[in-house]
């Protein structure tokens, strides 16, 4: 009897992908995202809605929106969102309200003219400022823009300092590192950034990948490449090319 694929049974039991990746282990990994200026607070409990459907690990919000009833999910948040370019004690304040208002992480924006300008020392100070204000066990991931960074200083030197924003974040007490706003005209995350981060603090912080991941292969990738956790709004999608088991 031929015993190819085609004529197992229809009930055999599904296996496991080679790269390990099932959809409950990239939902694991997702910050289901609405961060979008008009949105209404209706939207909000329909995206935390979502996120609960779909098993991931995190809603992420504007802060203005919290608080959230999120149960079972983690409640995340911006601070200096978009631009990075408020004072660091402005963004220390949203990132102390935001928690007071029961966010558990922090999504920060550095100043990201400093990190191209080579000012790495400005944007550790900017990390220390909000680490002091919002001590573990709340999470903090700062946003590095790498896109932008990449397009201001070429592929090899913009890998330089992201390597160096890295370490440098990492002093400063941070426990992720992230690509992208989103946001930004200059792109969003990329196989090559998340690759310079995994070289940098790989097994040290965790790696982010947000910005324009839309479908699996592309959070696969992300994945490959080093990616602990993935941003994304349209999550639905990405975790539908996913294998159940």
């Amino acid at each position: 009897m031929d015993a190819s694929p085609q004529n197992e049974p229809r009930n055999a039991a599904p296996t496991t992908p080679p790269d390990g990746l099932t959809r409950a282990r990239v939902a694991a990994m997702i910050d289901h995202t609405l961060l979008s200026p008009d949105a209404s607070r209706e939207d909000v409990q329909a995206c935390v809605d979502e996120a609960r459907d779909l098993g991931v690990k995190a809603v992420c919000v504007s802060p203005a929106m919290l608080p959230v009833r999120a149960e079972g999910l983690t409640v995340a948040t911006v601070a200096g969102f978009p631009s990075g370019k408020h004072h660091a004690l402005v963004k220390a304040m949203e990132g102390r309200l935001a928690v007071d208002q029961g966010a558990r992480e922090v999504d920060m924006v550095i100043d990201v003219g400093a990190a191209i300008a080579g000012l790495v020392d400005e944007v550790m100070a900017d990390v220390l400022t909000m680490r002091d204000a919002v001590p573990p066990p709340v999470v903090i991931k700062v946003i590095l823009e790498t896109a932008a960074i990449h397009k201001a200083l070429g592929e090899e030197a913009g890998d330089e300092r992201i390597e160096a924003l890295c370490r440098a974040v990492a002093r400063a007490g941070a426990d992720f590192v992230k690509t992208s706003t989103g946001f930004h005209p200059a792109g969003g995350a990329s196989v090559r950034a998340i690759a310079a981060m995994h070289r940098a603090v790989g097994g040290q912080l965790g790696i982010k990948a947000s910005g324009g991941i839309r479908d699996a292969d592309t959070a696969r990738a992300m994945i490959t490449a080093g990616a602990t956790r993935l941003g994304l709004s349209g999550s639905r999608a990405v975790l539908g090319g996913f294998p159940e088991a």
